[in-house]
């Protein structure tokens, strides 16, 4: 029996799977962080959430950023024509610079 080797748990299995998954130090990192904040936040599990994060965000998130930042581009473009059109009727009712500076 020299040659037997007990099977290896499955929880030691696990371990190296979250250890080379990198899930380990995710995970040490964000409670690191958690334990060096020096207001510690009201729901911790919030806090590892919110840092630990998925890296992309929910589709219906991303759709609405996309319409809210579609608005805000159009709302723009119209401040700016306005804006264009109130500087040149400005320039009906005041001199250009050049002409101000006569004595």
């Amino acid at each position: 029996m020299a040659g037997y080797r007990p099977s290896e748990s499955k929880r030691e299995q696990f371990r190296r799977y979250l250890e080379k998954s990198g899930v380990l130090d995710t995970l040490t990192g964000v409670l690191v962080a958690l334990y060096e904040e020096p207001e510690k936040p009201d729901n911790a599990l919030d806090y590892i959430k919110v840092h630990l994060g998925s890296g992309s965000p929910d589709p219906a998130d991303a759709e609405a950023l996309r319409t809210e930042l579609a608005d805000l581009q159009q709302k723009f473009n119209l401040v700016m024509e306005e804006n264009k059109e109130l500087k040149s009727r400005l320039l009906q009712y005041e001199p250009s610079p050049e002409e101000g500076a006569a004595p």
